[in-house]
Order: C-alpha cells, then structure tokens, then sequence
C-alpha cells in the first residue's frame, strides 16, 4: 500500500497522542474510580502540579515504545523481522534492575521475568509463552503499552500492524494480550487512511480470534454504548464484569483494555474528552492513556489535539528515553517521530526523510518546537516567547519564532533546548521514583554547530545574536559559554557558527540563541535550523569539585560504579559483561584511548561505536593471556587476536580506531590489529569502558 501524502504530520500527531496522554495518566497511576473522583475530579487537563511532580517524566510506556522498534533498523528493516530478533533487542537496549521495565520480580512482573528467560537464553517467542510463564503472568498489559509504534511503521497496513504487534508482544507476552495488542495496532494502522471509529473496531477484530475474550468483550461494550450514552453507567458495567477482581496479576490487559475500547466509544471522537474518561475511570491510567492519544492522534492528527485546551504548550515536545544507547535518551516528539517515518519507508521500500539536510534541529512540522524554551534565569526571563510559525526558512518549511519584548541592557533574550539532564534536580527525583534518566550528553567539545537565522524584516532595530551552550560545573551549578557575536539588522539571514571549545569532560546540559541590545528592543528573530557535526575532542574524566553530574554522564551498565573512590572509575562486574558507556550513534571515526588497570578481570578493555548492550567493537585482554578485537552483535565475533601476557594490577594502555570499516588496534602505543569489518558494520556509536567478571580502573577517557 501506498504511504499516505501526510504520513510524516499523522505520526507526529501519533507520537504526541502517545506521549500526551502517558504524562496526563502517570501521576495518578493505579488509582480506582473513587479516589480519582474525591481527590481529583474529572481528569479534563494535567494534574501534575496538584500532585507536586514533573510534567515530563521518565516512563516505561515511553521508553519502551520507542526502543523496542528499534529492532527493524537494527536487522535492517526486513519485513521478517522476528521475535528472537525483537528479544535481542531488548538485551541489547535495557540495563538489567535499571532502565524501560518495572522490575518487580520473576513471576511479578511479566518484563521482568521475560527479560530473565531472554537472559538464560530462552529466545522469544518461548521467553512470553504461557506455557513457560504462566497464563496469568502472561496476560498481563506490558504487550499493548509498547505496541504503537509497530503500527505507525505500517501505515494503512492494518494486517502488517497486527502481525508485527503478534512477534512484538510475544517476547514478554501471550494470550489475550497478544489479541490485545493486535487490535490497538490494527486500529492505530488503519487510522491512516479511515475516519470512522466504527470501522476501525470491526476491521481490528478480524485479526484475533472470534471466541477469544477481548474479541467478545469489544463486541459486549459496543453494545453497552449503543444503549447508554452515559460513560459513567458504562465503566460500571466493565468494572462489574471485567474489572481487576476477576483478573489476576498486578496490571491485567483485559480490564484495561476494555477501558480504552470504552473511552474512544464514548469520548465521540474528541481527544479532551475521550482522555478524561480514559483516565477518570482509573486503574493503569497512564498506559490506556497512552494508548487512546496515540489512536486519536494518528487518526485526526495535529488539529484534533489542537482542537481543545493547550496540551502541546506544556510538553514542548520534551521525551526521555533512557537506554544503555544513551546519546538518544534526550529526544523529543518530533526528533523520533522522523526515526518511526523512516523505518516505514523502507518497509514500503522508499528513501529516507532528512528534513533540512539532516539537520537534527529541524521544526518542520506544524507546530514543533523540539524542546525548545525562554531561559528563566533572572536576567532573561520574561523577555522571550518561543512559538513555530510556517515559514521563514530557506532550508525547508516551518522555523521557531523567537519574540522579545524590553530587550534592554542586563536583560537578555535565550532560549534554549536540552542536551543533557536539565538539572541535578531532576536527576535525583528520577533515581527516587526508580525510573532513572541514564543518558549521555548529545553535544560535546570539538563539534561545530550550526544555526541559520533570519531577523524579522520589521524588527525594531538590530540586536546582537549569539549561540550558547550551558555547562555543568564541577560542584553541579551549571555556568553558560558564549559563542562569537554576530549583528542581525532587520531581514538579515545568516548561520552562526561555532566549534564548541573545551569543557574540561563537563557534559554540556543545553544548546540555544542568546539576543541583546545596548539600549531597548522589541521584534523576532527566526530559528529555521540548530544542529552540530564532527568529531569530539574531549577527555572524560574527574574535573574536581563535589559535583555528580560529569559521573551521571557515563550509561551505567556494570554492577558496582561508586564515586567514592580515588579513581574516577572504578568498575566492579560480579557475573557476566558490563560496560560504562559515553556518547552517540553520531560518532563514526574517531580514536578513543584509556590508561586501564586490571586488578581482576576475566576480559576486560576499551569499546568503541558502543549502540548498547551487546553491540560494539572492543579491544579486551582475556584471562587465557590473549588480546582481542572483537566484534559483539548478537555474540561475540572474533575479527583478530594474538598472545599478550598480561598481569593483575598492571596498567595497559588501550587504543582503537576506527575510520569507516577499518579499526586499528594498539596496547602500549603498540599497533596490534588492522583489520576491515565489511559484513553488517557497526557505523557509529559511543566510547566504553568494559569489565566482565572482575573490577577495573581508569583515570580518563581520551576521545579524539
């Protein structure tokens, strides 16, 4: 089938549906009916500040959609795409006891006891099965809150959707909630190309079973729709024959399900209304929430959201998606959006999107600001407002209007978008929740950015425009460093360029445009694209002071990193393989050198182009006395080895290279390995240090 004309605006009212409506249910997750009524009232807008937590949160109904999709680029985009292949992808991307799951236990939590079949090498689908886990562990909800965006890669595809949702959910899950997922998919899938709801059910449901429950139990709920119009006498009729006293487990995808079935029924094609029933009526809120904005999104797109109160302003775009693959954790909606766009046109067989020319700060949708926002900082806020406005770009459609007003000496204009963890604030609140932001920064010394901007033809007088990054500090208080100025008369045009000087291995939180004048200035400067490229030049180490957040920068992905310590990592792995991870997918050819300490170790060494878990190269000295490239993709590969006797508590100093699919290996400044890795290479990706079985040291991480 043919893409639709507007596929790229539908998915991105998709994934702003989705992520929407997971931060209006989260705050009151789990609740019942009742309390939601006695302590909340009708859920018609946010609640997050009655209930005196972020708006913008770290979810696994966040993390874990947009990450487990990632299996289709990772094996290449191949329609036969299977479940083991999806299992290996949760390997790969999830820290164990860390990130995307609820990690409540074999036989609690249905992830987690998936996960640890997958461990122990049961492949999916038997790691999900009923047979090995359980009916009841099996049915639980986990299979349809990671389902969207296997169908927003199947667009009009609604077969396609349920399929791939069937090999999806069956990692983790069985039953009925694989018939579960399918029709969410299936619904999702079809909302491309059909308006009518009515259809959309009696289409989802010919994919699963005629006499399976959740097939019955939609059919049963239409009913009770056709009869009462009233949404509230209809929730008493699921909670009376679905509700969470007939179904075991902790979160069961039937009642839930029947919940979201209900609330596009009776939300009458209204994105407000129909997420104040889904949420109002309780239970796994942020989930069916999820859910029912990502349908309503896909299926009315950008104006039905935009239709009620403001739920785009809040949000500003802003997603968290903590992985082992840090440098994608800082995202937003339309960023991932355009990675979902991209992975259907290859299924269908067409080239890549890359608005703008890649730029990675593009704005080329309605509406999208990427996380941009003003600077609160006393000397700026107040004076700047950021909204997207159709054109003033000359690299494509749509850029961010940036206004001030009273721009004045000591009052500046900035705004900015994030880069990094925004605060060490914010760090900790997440570590307390136990849904823990693991991210590395995206932007890093040595890297030139680049912005084009155009000053508003009728602006008030010339300003003064420079780009800024905001740097953590070594006692974690964050200080801004300023690129050249440049004078933007009115109707200018022009690109900023700056190569980001050296932050001493402090991760740089922020990016944006900072405006002044000597005297008093109204006007608008537009922003038609932000992004960066080349190699950073950065030493990764202990700047000094009390501070965290430098250590907060490295993915943690081994059992013990303590910052009490002298070293600036000390690594301890007690069974198996870890890895302390910095940086992105971006990074492609570069060097990266470490000075490491073995005091125990069965393998341990340096990684590079590191894209999680078990995809990586590494240079390692393995306890038979050897030296080795490897190669770790679904298994350790070995591309070359040689003898090197080596001994507990020496220091080693390891090297690696790569340019293309040549990587150069050195131990000592000693060049041991040239090799070429021409079969499925791993393109880019992030520095590591890595320790399997034993504890390490390293002062430093040189990246080149």
């Amino acid at each position: 089938m043919a893409l639709p004309p507007d596929y790229p605006e539908r998915v991105y009212a998709g994934v702003l549906g989705k992520i929407i409506g997971v931060y209006l249910g989260r705050p009151f997750e789990g609740w019942t009916y009742e309390r939601i009524l006695q302590e909340l009232g009708e859920i018609w807008w946010y609640v997050h500040e009655k209930r005196n937590v972020p708006l913008i949160v770290t979810d696994d109904d966040i993390s874990g959609t947009f990450t487990f999709l990632r299996a289709l680029p990772d094996y290449g985009n191949r329609r036969d795409l299977t479940p083991a292949q999806i299992g290996q992808t949760w390997l790969n991307y999830i820290i164990e006891q860390r990130t995307i799951l609820w990690w409540g236990g074999m036989g609690n939590s249905t992830e987690h006891t998936a996960y640890l079949r997958l461990k122990s090498g049961v492949p999916a689908p038997q790691s999900g099965s009923m047979a090995l886990n359980g009916k009841v562990v099996a049915e639980q909800i986990g299979a349809q809150i990671f389902i969207d965006g296997w169908a927003m890669v199947a667009p009009g595809d609604p077969e396609l959707a349920a399929d791939l949702a069937r090999r999806a959910a069956s990692v983790s899950h069985d039953g009925e909630a694989i018939y579960g997922a399918q029709v969410v998919a299936a619904m999702e899938a079809l909302a491309f190309v059909e308006r009518d709801l009515n259809k959309l059910l009696d289409e989802a449901v010919r994919y699963i079973p005629g006499a399976s429950l959740i097939h019955r139990m939609i059919h049963q709920i239409r009913e009770w729709h056709a009869a009462e119009p009233d949404w509230r006498k209809t929730r008493e009729q699921i909670a009376a024959h679905y509700g969470y006293d007939k179904y075991g487990g902790n979160c069961h995808m039937v009642p839930n399900h029947a919940l979201i079935i209900h609330a596009l029924l009776h939300g009458e094609d209204d994105f407000q209304k129909s997420l104040m029933i889904v949420n109002t009526c309780g239970w796994d809120t942020d989930c069916n929430s999820g859910n029912v904005g990502c349908i309503l999104g896909i299926k009315n797109g950008l104006a039905g959201i935009d239709a009620g109160p403001d739920w785009r302003g809040p949000v500003a775009d802003r997603m968290y998606l903590p992985t082992a693959d840090g440098g994608r954790a800082i995202t937003d909606a339309l960023t991932e959006s355009y990675h979902i766009v991209n992975i259907g046109r290859a299924l269908a067989g067409e080239p890549p999107l890359a608005p703008k020319n890649g730029a990675r700060f593009h704005f080329s949708l309605p509406g999208a600001v990427q996380g941009f926002q003003p600077d609160r900082a006393p000397d700026a806020h107040g004076v700047a407002t950021v909204e997207w406005v159709e054109g003033h770009s000359r690299a494509g459609q749509g850029s961010l209007a940036i206004r001030y007003r009273n721009l004045a000496p000591g009052r500046a204009a900035r705004v900015s978008t994030p880069t990094f963890i925004p605060s060490r604030q914010e760090a900790d609140y997440f570590i307390k929740r136990g849904y823990a932001l693991y991210a590395s920064p995206t932007l890093y010394s040595g890297q030139t950015v680049r912005a084009a901007v155009e000053a508003d033809a009728e602006n008030s007088a010339p300003v003064t425009g420079n780009l800024y990054v905001a740097v953590y500090q070594p006692d974690d208080a964050i200080a801004l460093m300023r690129g050249p100025q440049q004078a933007l008369a009115p109707g200018d045009y022009r690109e900023l360029v700056w190569k980001i000087p050296p932050t001493h291995g402090l991760p740089i939180c922020a990016v944006g445009i900072e405006l002044t004048h000597p005297t008093r200035a109204d006007g608008a400067l537009y922003l038609d694209y932000l992004t960066w490229d080349g190699t950073p030049d950065v030493t990764l180490g202990n700047p000094g002071g009390e501070g965290v957040m430098w250590r907060r920068a490295w993915v943690n992905g081994v059992d013990q990193y303590d910052s009490w310590w002298p070293e600036a990592y000390r690594l301890v792995q007690n069974r198996g393989r870890g890895l302390l991870s910095q940086g992105t997918r971006e990074w492609r050819d570069y060097t990266a050198s470490a000075v490491i300490t073995l005091h125990l170790a069965k393998a341990a060494g340096l990684g590079v182009r590191v894209q999680g878990m078990q995809r990586y190269y590494a240079l390692l000295l393995t306890a038979d006395g050897r030296a080795k490239l490897i190669k770790a993709l679904d298994g350790d590969a070995v591309l070359a080895e040689c003898a090197f006797p080596w001994k507990f508590g020496a220091t080693y100093e390891f090297t690696l290279s790569v340019q293309g699919a040549r990587i150069e290996a050195s131990l000592d400044g000693k060049l041991l390995f040239t090799v070429e890795d021409l079969v499925n290479p791993l393109e880019g990706g992030a520095v590591a240090l890595v320790v399997e079985e034993g504890r390490i040291m390293c002062d430093a991480v040189r990246v080149r």
